[in-house]
């Protein structure tokens, strides 16, 4: 039975019909492991936490920076410096003193994956990296555990609920993990802050849903966010005869990606787009492109580059001299190694700066400004 407290704290949601004093009881006896305590993990922690869920697990093993701090609001300023876990269980506990918080700070990854959620009845991944959302999901089809997935980028946003119901999971959608390096990050590419919050909160809508039989669940369904138009839509989801996670070659070939039998991509050292730089009338002489945003070309670029953010590459690439090879750079390298792969497909030499502005900064002028 809900105590008098429970009640008057949870009053609001429990007029819900779809909800009421039972929903509310299967809350509090339910288990949720979050994964990331960072810009998803934090509305979803404090949601789950203020909405009674019994027990709430985290795992991360970073702390908290500075820059976390315009997305990732479980952590305030006095936090810096802390780990990411023993802030969330403190603002959890602070918002819900009946929460049982258990921290994990740890890394999680293939070895220790499956002996972490095994005790949870559901995982709600916030993660950042492929690596732990491949390992999150291979887990959870192996032990028949539903997790609910989210990701953001700059102005954008998708959610699905994965491996349950005999539904797919996120093999069935991406069968491989794509080559490191070639997709960017957010400290690459940036994210608006309140994006996360929206994504996140909608994660922790799924989670509650799925924990009290309520209405239907995201099995089977991508939903996809476009914030910056306020556009937004849904895409089937397919389970996989053939999927390596839950279909008939389940277990067979996993692998976080599929490096192995990627050959690697063609860089260009800092030195050596220096010394190319000095013939600029050269037969082989370079076309550089530079693919970041406006903002970052204004407060730092390389000479003689050529400005066409990643975004409007598509768009704009016959603006580009296809006899000239082509020496992409972004900040760090994560931008321009998927652009030049692109470019490549598209019939062009492109090869990308190892280590971006940034580098160059570094290991050949640095009167560019680092940021």
């Amino acid at each position: 039975m809900l105590t008098p407290d429970e009640l008057d704290r949870y009053s609001r949601q429990l007029t819900l019909p779809e909800l009421g004093i039972a929903g509310q009881e299967r809350l509090r006896s339910a288990s949720v492991l979050i994964v990331g305590a960072g810009g998803l993990g934090s509305p979803v922690a404090l949601y789950l936490g203020a909405a009674g869920i019994g027990h709430i697990g985290i795992v991360d093993n970073d702390t908290v920076e500075l820059s976390n701090l315009h997305r990732q609001v479980l952590h305030t300023t006095a936090d810096v410096k802390r780990d990411k876990t023993a802030s969330a269980r403190d603002a959890i506990v602070r918002l819900n003193p009946a929460v049982r918080v258990t921290p994990h700070m740890v890394r999680l990854d293939r070895g220790n994956v499956a002996g972490i959620i095994a005790d949870y009845d559901l995982v709600v991944d916030g993660s950042d990296n492929y690596e732990t959302r491949y390992a999150v999901n291979d887990a959870c089809a192996e032990l028949g555990k539903p997790w609910v997935y989210g990701s953001v980028e700059r102005f954008a946003g998708q959610i699905s609920l994965f491996c349950a119901l005999n539904g797919p999971c996120y093999r069935c959608l991406y069968p491989d993990a794509p080559t490191p390096g070639s997709t960017a990050s957010c400290e690459e590419i940036g994210v608006l802050g309140a994006i996360p919050g929206v994504i996140g909160s909608l994660q922790a809508v799924e989670a509650m849903k799925w924990l009290a039989g309520i209405g239907n669940p995201l099995v089977g369904r991508l939903l996809l966010f476009d914030f910056k138009s306020g556009q937004s839509r849904s895409i089937a989801i397919e389970r996989r005869a053939d999927c390596a996670a839950c279909g008939a070659r389940r277990g067979k070939g996993l692998s976080p990606t599929h490096a192995a039998t990627t050959t690697a991509r063609p860089d260009v050292e800092p030195s050596e787009l220096a010394v190319l730089l000095q013939r600029p009338d050269a037969p082989d002489a370079p076309v550089v492109l530079d693919v970041r945003e406006e903002w970052e070309w204004s407060v730092a670029r390389i000479p003689a580059a050529t400005l066409l953010p990643l975004g409007d590459l598509e768009a704009g690439v016959n603006s580009l001299d296809r006899a000239r090879p082509v020496i992409v750079y972004c900040h760090h390298g994560s931008r321009s190694g998927a652009a030049a792969e692109w470019l490549r497909s598209q019939g062009f030499q492109a090869r990308n700066l190892l280590g971006g502005i940034d580098r160059w900064s570094r290991d050949v002028d640095p009167l560019v400004p680092r940021y």
